[in-house]
């Protein structure tokens, strides 16, 4: 009697589910996909629907409805401080309209801008900004470890604290699984705010499994931040003896753009704890040079599509080269049909992807991606000296975006991500020069070959981009 009644429970649930997959699916083969298999197959594909099948992360921004006008005082408050150094209009770049729309924040100038590469340089750039703190410091990372980086952390959090800045520290509960309550207890007994992010938070997002705040932020006194794609973790150092050396890029900005990270922040705070940061916002921002910048948070709360837009419409904008270096090469077709076009222009179009991934299932999926890709003129290469997980997208002389968002489905629409798109000629000429020593380490890869392959591996391309969707 009770395995009938659920059996009966299982098929009803695979109903009301389907139903939910027709409204809420951004396709109609994933609709019908999902729709099919969970009235046939309730019993598997149910679960997996509650915890895959989301694509629109539930509470964030009603969190904290009954102080809304408060919030949205303050992001106004920070947006009009970083009207105040937008770029003319006379001086915007190329469809720079449609960039202002989809990132809500102005490109501003009035920025300084410095090249993090590898993991020592950008750790000893952010103790250093942490040092300098007097105000507060925000830290932000999807990964911290309680290892030989993390403990540097850590001390320098205390440090700031001891000296009355006020520390507020986030970390995604779920990429930093393994941080022991001693770590969090150390920082809370010195006097610094340590919060998870909470996806689940609330009861009616306990299947919010499928989401992750993958940024990586550090903000001093509102007036420098750092966003890029190390985590705090000795293999970012390259110190972990199974992955080897650890290839990677930040950034620091110093300047009006800060707001928009800040501002990222606060609104992660925001939902992490239900409570307001009253930071400064100050528009006497300094200006200690003149490079143009701005920088875009992106989520599944977003109402649009934002992180795949901005990127489709970079490789629009390209008229000379885009060079893409990421972990995770595995496009959705609107990217694809852009990559194709700049090819089809004459765009010098490179793609760098690490020769030994991390993940399996991505580098088969990647395969399958370029092989989709070939004969456009497009170049492959895979960096062969360590783990290369940098997110860097080079457009002409133009515009250099750095952050995190990796060039998948994942980061496009299931993280919370954050990135900076610098436009200066002198800048971007130094990101050419990073990347053209890194595609000297690394080897071209042709996917026309991947024909001649065995089956195993053919089979293994196809089958693992089945799982593009929640990678």
């Amino acid at each position: 009697m009770v395995w009938a009644v659920l059996a009966a429970a299982f098929h009803v649930l695979g109903i009301v589910s389907a139903i939910s997959a027709v409204l809420h699916t951004r396709t109609a083969q994933g609709a019908i996909a999902w729709a099919v298999a969970l009235v046939t197959l309730p019993y598997v594909t149910v679960p997996l629907w509650w915890v895959f099948g989301r694509r629109r992360f539930a509470g964030y921004y009603e969190r904290w409805a009954d102080r809304r006008d408060r919030v949205d005082e303050l992001v106004r408050q920070a947006r009009a401080d970083a009207a105040a150094h937008a770029v003319h209009v006379e001086r915007r770049i190329p469809d720079y309209e449609a960039l202002k729309a989809l990132a809500a924040w102005p490109l501003t100038q009035g920025n300084d801008v410095d090249l993090l590469v590898d993991g020592e340089a950008t750790f000893a750039d952010i103790a250093a900004g942490i040092d300098r703190a007097r105000l507060y410091v925000l830290v932000e990372f999807f990964i911290v470890r309680d290892d030989g980086l993390g403990r540097r952390l850590k001390d320098r959090m205390i440090a700031a604290a001891a000296r009355g800045v006020k520390v507020h520290f986030l970390y995604d509960e779920i990429g930093s699984k393994g941080l022991p309550r001693a770590y969090l207890h150390d920082l809370r007994a010195a006097g610094v705010q340590a919060w998870p992010f909470g996806t689940r938070r609330g009861w009616s997002n306990f299947f919010q499994l499928n989401f992750r705040n993958h940024r990586k932020i550090v903000v001093v006194d509102g007036l420098e931040t750092w966003v890029g794609g190390h985590n705090v973790g000795d293999e970012y150092l390259g110190l972990s003896r199974s992955i080897g050396p650890w290839r990677d890029t930040h950034v620091r900005i110093a300047g009006p753009a800060v707001l928009g990270a800040q501002a990222a922040f606060l609104l992660d705070w925001c939902w992490a704890t239900g409570d307001l940061l009253e930071l400064d916002w100050s528009s006497e921002v300094a200006r200690t040079a003149d490079r143009q910048a701005l920088i875009f948070a992106t989520g599944p709360a977003d109402r649009i599509e934002i992180a795949k837009l901005v990127y489709t419409h970079q490789l629009n904008a390209a008229r000379k080269r885009v060079w893409l270096a990421t972990p995770y090469f595995i496009p959705e077709p609107a990217l694809i049909s852009a990559l194709r076009l700049a090819a089809l222009r004459g765009v010098d179009v490179r793609v760098l992807v690490p020769a030994n991934n991390d993940k399996e299932l991505v580098r088969y999926a990647s395969y399958f991606y370029m092989e989709d890709l070939a004969g456009m003129g497009i170049k492959f290469l895979a960096f062969r000296e360590g783990f290369m997980h940098q997110k860097v997208l080079l457009v002409d002389d133009a515009l250099a975006t750095i952050g995190t968002h990796n060039f998948d489905n994942r980061s496009f629409l299931l993280n919370f991500e954050i990135s900076a798109v610098v436009h200066d000629a002198e800048f971007c000429h130094r990101v050419a020069a990073m990347l053209e020593a890194d595609f000297a380490r690394a080897d071209p890869i042709d996917p026309t070959s991947f024909a001649r392959k065995p089956l195993w591996f053919r089979f293994a391309m196809r089958a693992a981009r089945l799982t593009a969707p929640i990678q």
